[in-house]
């Protein structure tokens, strides 16, 4: 039996995402061209641009994270790096995307709330990735989630609503 909203996964149906997951979704897809490809941005995001639906996207939220996370990419994966457990070249380049995403979100869009940012990125893995790499995306943005976000995440902590 499914939850109402959710695939057989737990995923979220399409039908119930907001414009902002389904920007996430198609930066995900453009930066994982990235990643795989090494393809220049400008023709990911033109070729992005073209999929079927993404004009029910936040077109803006996607601009802000493909192009900041390919100007930042060293940066996001300097963060990364140290709560990796093995190289880059080993981590799937969907959890490596969704990484990105949640770093540049943590870093940039304080609109966002740091726990909606750890779960958009942990349903973007569970979505796209392999089947355990959302544990891994989950383990790595929650560890970075205290530096990034800290006065936010300690009043989670204060209130009850955060175990990190």
């Amino acid at each position: 039996m499914t939850t109402p909203g959710l695939t057989s996964t737990g995923v979220r149906k399409a039908s119930a995402k907001s414009a902002r997951s389904r920007s996430r979704e198609f930066a995900l897809q453009a930066l994982y061209q990235s990643l795989v490809g090494r393809n220049e941005t400008a023709d990911i995001d033109l070729f992005t641009r073209d999929l079927a639906g993404f004009h029910k996207a936040d077109s803006a939220h996607y601009d802000a994270l493909l192009y900041g996370c390919t100007e930042q990419a060293a940066d996001l994966d300097k963060l990364i790096e140290p709560l990796l457990d093995r190289k880059f070249a080993e981590i799937s380049p969907v959890e490596h995307a969704a990484m990105w995403i949640g770093v540049y979100e943590m870093k940039h869009c304080p609109d966002v709330p740091w726990r909606v940012v750890l779960n958009e990125c942990i349903e973007l893995a569970k979505e796209f990735g392999g089947t355990d790499g959302h544990k891994y995306v989950n383990a790595v943005l929650g560890g970075l989630a205290p530096q990034l976000r800290p006065h936010e995440v300690d009043a989670d902590r204060k209130a009850g609503r955060a175990r990190i």
